[in-house]
């Protein structure tokens, strides 16, 4: 009887211990971007009620058992589907030579590496974004969606204004105006993303 009795705890004890391995291992992974499934957006807006859609092509990111994330977008993959513009934007206004690349980082909540298959949550990412030798405090609103083999997505449920001046960007802005003769160019743009993370 008792011989059986602990087998029968050494059995349960081995489930307990397996689940409690699995929860851990999908709760602390690391996770990297998948540049297919995301993608980065930003609006700007000339002449008071011109506004256009902008993107860029390449970027990456991260996060780490620890919950850390990084984000890092190559300025110079800027597309505004006008080549020349393309190019001004990456020297006049990046200056890409000396800044190749902007930066977000964050510390997640561990909830948000254990949300599991079907599962939605919004959550408020705070955080600092570190472009062209500045670094402001930023947050993004977004939704978090659990898929399935582990992995993330999430989305901006609204965009989050970037303003020029808290990186040194006026300056840019105003040759891009001139050398386009336009009247004005909005120094505030909207920046919104949706991305997915693939566990590794």
């Amino acid at each position: 009887m008792l011989t059986l009795a602990f087998k029968n705890l050494s059995r349960h004890s081995a489930i307990l211990i397996t689940g409690l391995l699995l929860l851990s291992t999908q709760s602390f992974a690391n996770y990297s971007l998948d540049l297919k499934e995301s993608s980065v957006h930003f609006l700007s807006t000339k002449n008071i009620n011109i506004t256009e859609i902008h993107s860029f092509d390449k970027f990456s990111g991260n996060i780490d058992a620890s919950g850390k994330l990084m984000l890092s977008i190559d300025l110079s993959s800027v597309n505004t589907l006008i080549p020349i513009r393309n190019e001004r934007m990456r020297k006049m206004l990046f200056n890409v030579v000396k800044y190749a690349t902007a930066e977000f980082n964050a510390n997640l909540d561990k909830s948000i590496l254990s949300i599991k298959a079907g599962q939605v949550k919004n959550a408020t990412i705070e955080g600092n974004l570190s472009m062209s030798g500045k670094i402001q405090a930023i947050s993004f609103e977004v939704r978090i969606v659990g898929l399935q083999d582990g992995r993330i997505f999430a989305t901006t449920t609204k965009p989050t204004l970037i303003h020029a001046e808290k990186f040194g960007l006026q300056k840019g802005l105003e040759a891009l105006r001139e050398i386009a003769k336009l009247k004005q160019i909005s120094t505030t743009v909207p920046l919104s993303f949706a991305v997915t993370f693939s566990p590794e």
